[in-house]
């Protein structure tokens, strides 16, 4: 895995990708004053990503009551996104980097001849800083984790 180039305590670049089902593009500005849960993942309708996807599904509530969106990127397209999300009733956007180009600026893209982004999360305060990087994700319990980690951090 390459190393990840945005640390905690910095500010997270801005991006504008291609989502679905939100507005057909989203950028960091989309959500400001807001908590942002940033996750990156292999591919759709994989069974690990399946996991981590179901398993923010089911934790949105929580998620959502801690002041916080949940927004994944991998780089399938925006067709395949809305199979996915469609077929595990997702209630969050996906995005889509085709390319693998902001993946990469990130250092989440793993090095492979067909581009796929490696399993991390960021979490990112309504002022555009990252305040959690979670470089290696168990994507059966991540979310679990997300909600801990988030009520510590909404709590100081």
């Amino acid at each position: 895995m390459t190393e990840i180039k945005v640390k905690e305590g910095e500010k997270f670049p801005d991006f504008e990708l291609d989502a679905f089902p939100e507005p057909k593009r989203l950028s960091l500005k989309s959500f400001n004053g807001k908590w942002l849960v940033l996750y990156f993942y292999p591919r759709d309708d994989t069974p690990g990503c399946t996991a981590e996807a179901c398993n923010f599904r089911d934790s949105s509530h929580e998620l959502q009551k801690l002041g916080a969106s949940v927004v994944g990127v991998s780089t399938d397209t925006p067709e395949s996104h809305k199979k996915f999300s469609n077929k595990y009733r997702l209630s969050f956007p996906l995005l889509s980097d085709p390319s693998g180009e902001f993946g990469a600026s990130l250092g989440v893209l793993r090095d492979s001849s067909r581009p796929t982004m490696n399993r991390v999360t960021f979490i990112i305060d309504p002022n555009g800083i990252v305040r959690k990087v979670y470089p290696r994700v168990d994507p059966a319990h991540h979310a679990e984790q997300i909600v801990k980690d988030l009520r510590q951090l909404t709590t100081n």
